[in-house]
């Protein structure tokens, strides 16, 4: 059965159509267009999303495309609940090397384990799609991105999120979806929607927008050039307006298929009956911790905790058929409602801070000498240990030589125990935020590979923002001439929703420099990162489904006014970059080495380098024929490198040497091809070829009776100009003339000799 619907929806400045193309007998078998032509900059783009052909079997798939960039998304969720706490979602995205008409170089010519960009990919589509899933949605659900092509044009990241909703969307799984992705650049002060690859290499920002229905925002992720803070806010404006031609566009699919969500077995929320006791159990006590502003972390959580076990202990005798998670979730609901209510109603904060206050902040550099730079900065329970190391240029694995942010958060961090292996997902995110945080300040052409770790010590909030600052003052301490200082600070949300407008925003509060408990508790996580003139780094996380974007500018507003306040007290400690890097720092030169000196420098198969590398620890990398770059990791290796390439190179009696002049050589080997001849004792032997040898043609050096260690007479002609051999013969020494002969003494000085006497094969 074939039917043909044409449905136009029609936005200022663009075009969204939806076109059933056909529909057959199979369940859930349909194949849509979404064309989104958006007209920026005499361009057009049109982003397709289809359905129904591939993957039918998933509760939920869909292939977006843009250009020749085609990603398919699909999502399946169990209909059992699953036994843990929490929801249990997974997002993974994967770039096959076929889909850009490759082969993998490792190996196994197979793909291996997921790279930082799919992780980051990954979990840029999870913090857009896991705030719109039901509340106590405890499902197993796997959302599985697969590159079906890449045209090196269009980054298929985007079209991963939008597929990602629209799975969901066109599935039967409980979601509150759609929701629309777009990427925003600015070149030349003029917004981009969606760039190429080549507009974003010029873009002085890279934001990636997740908006929801009604102009809400959902996600934000963004890297900037140091822009100002109009142009900014003026970008995520106009990204949130071009989502809404997404979402529109799938909701039109969803409403023509007459998509109908799965009834739930059960929703994990806590009984009212069991809230309401544990409520009259618990406020209280609750309420006298929330308020004693003299607690700390530590302090806080064990007092909460006995509460919280005293309660459940009550609980469980009122309640003996209620299962734990019941008991456990409705403490939580009552302490959740305690500590919003408190920010809400009475604008208090439980460490005491009004609403924009800033933690007490302690910055030291310079906490190691034998580091290259270092900084520990401590922003109330939180504590990070930044430091700089530098090495050559070669050592860094990306074509990009800054290699900025390396994150690490041990379990001791918030007083736990756990296994400590590699690099995790949140690791891996925080450390490409501050990356994105400090970039910007780093100059273009830096003559070594700066990699900056961070040590989160003691975490109690905003770990990630503390990084740039530390990691900030670290590079200053190091010598790097960043343009500006950086810092970081973490904006929260509490939220009030009337239940008489379907969940509506009626109030809320925006906290700045956030602790733990406030995003724990809280709806938001906003991470700014910026310089005193504008933002180069944002991250937004939400646990609503969706904020107007007026929140979103006054939040801007706020960490911009802190993050002012926080580099002045940076500045206090380290205002400006050190102007010379510390003694113990690498140091890199470069050597002129003459073609005549290249094999006696690199030695035969390169022993000569390596022998360097090995003894001083110094890297070595070719710039031109006759020039080096040398690496030393300390002032003391390269003096002990100088050295060494100086003995190897050394002139000795070479220079002194006349173009046509006879000088006695002592053999000291004997080959099929020749002989290797010395004109003095630290020389580097050189080949005396056959040809050269005698006018007679010989085909071995023992037709003459030539023997290692014998002494003969040769002619110099210097040195080959191509290649750097030594030019010697012994053959035009044959003719009936006489030479005055030149010596070379054990004490490396020429003499001048008497007539050469005539050479006869039988004596030589």
């Amino acid at each position: 059965a074939l039917s043909n619907h044409l449905c136009c929806l029609t936005t200022e400045g663009s075009c969204c159509s939806c076109l059933l193309c056909y529909m057959n007998v199979f369940n859930h078998s349909f194949i849509r267009l979404l064309q989104n032509q958006t007209h920026y900059c005499n361009s057009t783009k049109k982003m397709e999303l289809s359905s129904g052909k591939l993957a039918r079997f998933a509760d939920g798939s869909a292939v977006v495309q843009l250009g020749d960039t085609a990603v398919m998304v699909t999502a399946v969720s169990k209909t059992k609940p699953s036994p843990s706490q929490f929801m249990p979602l997974v997002v993974d995205y994967r770039q096959k090397a076929a889909a850009a008409g490759r082969i993998p170089t490792n190996y196994l010519r197979r793909e291996l384990g997921s790279t930082d960009k799919e992780i980051l990919t990954s979990r840029v589509i999870d913090r857009s799609i896991r705030p719109l899933f039901p509340v106590g949605y405890f499902y197993d659900t796997q959302i599985l991105c697969n590159l079906l092509a890449v045209d090196g044009v269009n980054d298929p990241d985007v079209l991963a999120i939008n597929g990602a909703s629209a799975a969901l969307a066109l599935s039967d799984i409980p979601w509150n979806g759609p929701i629309g992705a777009v990427r925003v650049g600015l070149v030349d002060g003029e917004t981009i929607i969606n760039p190429t690859r080549k507009q974003l290499s010029s873009s002085t920002l890279n934001l990636v927008v997740a908006g929801a229905p009604q102009n809400q925002v959902v996600m934000l992720e963004a890297t900037a050039e140091n822009i100002l803070q109009q142009d900014f806010c003026h970008a995520i404006k106009v990204g949130v307006k071009h989502t809404q031609q997404i979402i529109q566009g799938i909701q039109q699919l969803v409403k023509e298929q007459g998509i109908v969500k799965r009834t739930v077995q059960k929703l994990f929320v806590a009984p009212e009956e069991i809230v309401e006791c544990a409520k009259k159990l618990a406020f209280n006590k609750i309420y006298a911790v929330f308020t004693d502003s003299s607690h700390d972390k530590i302090s806080r959580d064990e007092a909460i905790n006995k509460i919280r076990l005293e309660t459940e202990e009550h609980l469980k005798e009122k309640f003996p058929e209620a299962e734990p998670y019941e008991i456990m979730e409705s403490f939580n609901v009552v302490s959740k409602d305690i500590f919003r209510n408190l920010i809400l109603n009475e604008y208090r904060r439980c460490d005491g801070r009004d609403l924009t206050s800033i933690r007490d902040i302690r910055c030291e550099v310079n906490m190691f000498k034998m580091l290259h730079g270092s900084a520990l900065f401590q922003r109330g329970q939180t504590q990070v240990l930044c430091t700089v190391t530098f090495d050559s240029l070669e050592s860094s694995v990306k074509s990009d030589l800054i290699s900025t942010a390396v994150r690490y958060f041990p379990p001791y961090a918030t007083n736990e125990i756990g296994k400590v292996t590699g690099v995790n997902r949140r690791e891996l995110g925080h450390g490409a935020l501050a990356e994105r945080a400090l970039k910007p300040v780093i100059p273009q052409h830096f003559p070594f590979t700066i990699r900056v770790t961070s040590e989160v010590l003691e975490s109690n909030g905003s770990s990630s923002m503390a990084s740039a600052c530390g990691g900030s003052l670290a590079l200053m301490d190091a010598g790097v001439p960043v343009s500006s200082a950086v810092a970081g600070v973490a904006i929260g949300l509490v939220t009030k929703c009337s239940l008489e407008k379907n969940g509506d925003l009626e109030d809320y509060r925006l906290l700045t420099d956030i602790l733990g408990i406030e995003d724990y508790y809280g709806d938001m996580d906003f991470k700014m990162a910026g310089t005193n003139k504008g933002i180069t780094a944002l991250q937004v996380d939400l646990k609503l489904p969706g904020i107007p974007i007026k929140i979103v500018m006054e939040a801007i507003q706020q960490a911009t006014a802190a993050k002012r306040e926080i580099l002045q007290i940076m500045n206090q400690t380290l205002a400006k970059p050190r102007p010379n890097r510390k003694e113990n720092g690498p140091v890199v030169e470069t050597i002129h080495v003459p073609l005549s000196k290249r094999l006696r420098f690199v030695g035969p198969g390169a022993y000569n380098l390596k022998k360097l590398q090995a003894q001083t620890g110094v890297t070595l990398s070719q710039l031109d024929e006759e020039t080096y770059s040398v690496f030393a990791p300390t002032p003391s290796a390269m003096h002990e490198a100088r050295e060494f390439i100086r003995e190897i190179c050394k002139d000795d009696q070479e220079l002194n040497l006349e173009f046509g002049a006879v000088y006695t050589a002592t053999i000291t080997e004997i080959r099929d091809s020749g002989v290797m001849v010395k004109l003095y004792p630290n020389m580097t032997p050189v080949l005396l070829h056959n040809s050269q040898l005698d006018q007679r043609k010989i085909k071995h050096p023992s037709a003459l009776g030539l023997e290692v260690g014998q002494e003969i007479q040769v002619k110099y002609f210097g040195r080959d100009p191509t290649d750097g051999r030594m030019r010697l013969s012994r053959k035009v020494l044959q003719s009936p003339a006489t030479a005055v002969l030149k010596t070379l003494t054990d004490k490396n000085s020429i003499v001048m000799g008497g007539a050469v006497p005539q050479p006869s094969s039988s004596s030589q």
